[in-house]
């Protein structure tokens, strides 16, 4: 079958990645970061004054981007006066101002800094150091208006997130877990008197997943628990005692904690609560926290990202639609308006060429439902079934969300279908969906997309013989795992993916170093050999795109390279191709074109 032509290139995907992110909000004024695809990928911070008035602060070479658990998070805070605070990528130290930024961190001392909030003349951050083979963390605080020494003031635990100070400043509370947990699996809500350093656990254990700590007053905290199987939102009593549901219900207000210094939900200037709620794409309500009344606004956005400002009676926060780019909105909450104040740019194509999402449940294994997202194609050819290709999330703790992906576009305007499969271990729809994949990875996900093929076919969707996988990172291991497992695809495309346990377990960096005793079980050669798509391989019959970083510290470059050679080694077909400078997620223009024009190439090749 000849592809369609369509008008949206990889190169318009590529430069479409602008990603508005992290905002933050104060006296009428909003700050958000941006990359930049065409600088190398890097990040920059822009202020949008109370009058309207733009500016980009970071000027090359400046990169706001911190590497605390390699996924980084929200790298800059502002303080009372406006000015920002943030994390350089290129030494991880913290800076002040943005024309000249002066340092406030010390030099080459292994450190990364993340989760920033500027309160009493101090920075308060999590602090990670990498010393002598070690990684440590701490919440610290440093002298906002000169280079100092960092104050530790809560240690002990592997892991810290959501440092914040009661509002008359003697208490501090945040978020901590150890190994071998994840920050999904059990977390402690901790609070700390300063005076003198005594800290007691609010919520949360082993087995229960808090989040997002917030004060309500001295008294009392806001938190996000997951206490009934969802992460809902409750309030507790600072000296300790009953969590109180603010709002129960079979909905996430939150999601998992991959990266620093989010809050799905505000305080509002009134005591009511800015809340992100739902299940897969979280939607925009307003809570009343006495009474329990729960309503949402009317506005142009399906999903929002899990950070949101507030400034007063307005909230800031970042919004998508299936049909609309990344939005930096501003919203009032008594009247339900909404201002745009940024979108991701690039060329929007004809709305026409967009694919519009259904969601469907599919018969899985041992009679499971697995939830997923329809991408028909746009365009094809009449009276025949197109080609599809079925998409994995990454994580694995993470899900499909609807927003509008050129990446998507690129395909369905060509004439093939997507569809985004959130396999069981997915997050958005409770804990119980989420352990589906304990101690089973590799099989329940395969399971999952290899459903999600045979559904296509069963359905009249697809053309069998015509049906791809593809997905990045947990998803490539998904994708190489279901080719070893299954003839039902005609190739497979494995971003960053994960090939080989045990090396994974030796190599990969602190925060998911024992990820894989959850997913898999402790180290186990036989068992990692049930598991492991490089010691399958020998069911490889389908062609195969590898693409890699090979400044990758999540996944090392040896996972993709070491399949790619056992492939050749077999005579299967398979295209390996790795890119200097990229990390765990490609971000400059070029390289991002290349790939994925590569990858409409083996499309092209296979579904011929």
């Amino acid at each position: 079958m000849p592809f369609w032509r369509s008008p949206i290139s990889t190169t318009d995907v590529a430069r479409s990645g602008l990603r508005p992110a992290w905002p933050a909000a104060r006296d009428g004024q909003v700050w958000w970061t941006e990359d930049r695809p065409d600088e190398g990928g890097r990040t920059t911070i822009v202020r949008r004054a109370a009058d309207g008035t733009r500016r980009e602060l970071l000027a090359a070479p400046w990169c706001a981007r911190t590497r605390v658990h390699e996924y980084g998070g929200r790298p800059y805070t502002v303080t009372p006066a406006g000015e920002v605070v943030f994390c350089n990528l290129a030494d991880q130290r913290l800076y002040l101002g943005h024309d000249d930024p002066v340092p406030l961190t010390p030099a080459d001392d292994g450190s990364r800094y993340a989760d920033l909030l500027v309160r009493d003349g101090r920075v308060w951050c999590v602090r990670e150091r990498h010393h002598d083979g070690k990684v440590t963390r701490a919440v610290v605080s440093f002298p906002l208006d000169r280079p100092g020494d960092p104050r530790e003031h809560v240690t002990g635990a592997d892991f810290y997130a959501f440092p914040t100070l009661s509002p008359d400043g003697r208490h501090l509370a945040c978020v901590c877990w150890s190994h071998p947990r994840m920050p999904w699996h059990g977390t402690e809500l901790r609070v700390t008197r300063l005076a003198d350093g005594v800290s007691w656990t609010v919520a949360g254990g082993p087995s229960e997943s808090v989040l997002a700590p917030q004060w309500k007053d001295d008294g009392h905290l806001y938190l996000v628990s997951e206490r009934s199987g969802w992460w809902n939102l409750h309030e507790v009593p600072v000296a300790g005692g009953p969590c109180r549901a603010l709002y129960p219900a079979e909905e996430e207000f939150a999601g998992p904690l991959w990266r620093l210094g989010g809050l799905p939900y505000g305080v509002l200037g009134d005591g009511r609560l800015a809340v992100l709620h739902g299940r897969g794409d979280l939607r925009l309500g307003v809570l009343d926290p006495g009474s329990g009344l729960l309503r949402d606004l009317d506005v142009p956005c399906k999903g929002w990202d899990p950070a949101l400002a507030v400034d007063g009676g307005d909230l800031v926060g970042v919004g998508y639609g299936p049909t609309a780019p990344r939005t930096v909105l501003r919203v009032d909450t008594a009247t339900g308006k909404a201002e745009t104040l940024a979108r991701d740019a690039g060329r929007l194509p004809d709305r026409a060429l967009l694919p519009s999402p259904r969601a469907v449940e599919l018969p899985g294994r041992d009679g499971r439902r697995v939830q997923a997202h329809l991408y028909p194609p746009t365009a094809g050819e009449p009276g025949t079934l197109p080609p599809y290709v079925v998409f994995v999330h990454g994580g694995p703790t993470a899900h499909a969300g609807t927003a509008l992906d050129l990446e998507k576009a690129l395909l369905t305007s060509r004439g093939i279908g997507v569809l985004d499969v959130d396999y069981g271990g997915s997050t958005g729809y409770g804990r119980a969906y989420r352990e589906l994949l304990r101690g089973r990875w590799g099989v329940v996900d395969v399971e999952d997309v290899v459903a999600a093929a045979e559904w296509l076919a069963s359905e009249v969707l697809a053309d069998p013989g015509r049906v791809a996988v593809r997905g990045r990172s947990a998803g490539g291991w998904t994708v190489m795992a279901a080719c070893c497992r299954s003839g039902v695809f005609a190739g497979g495309v494995s971003y960053y993916g994960i090939s080989a346990l045990a090396p994974l377990n030796a190599h990969t960096h602190d925060f998911e170093s024992r990820y894989v005793e959850w997913l898999v079980g402790p180290e186990d050669p036989e068992l990692y050999a049930q598991r492991e798509p490089l010691a399958l391989v020998g069911g490889v019959s389908c062609p195969m795109l590898l693409l890699q970083g090979l400044d990758d510290p999540a996944v090392p470059p040896e996972q993709s390279e070491a399949f790619a050679d056992a492939l050749a080694e077999r005579g299967v077909p398979c295209t390996y191709l790795a890119f200097e400078g990229e990390s765990h997620g490609f971000r400059r223009t070029e390289t991002v074109a290349t790939a994925l024009a590569a990858e409409l190439a083996f499309y092209q090749q296979i579904f011929s």
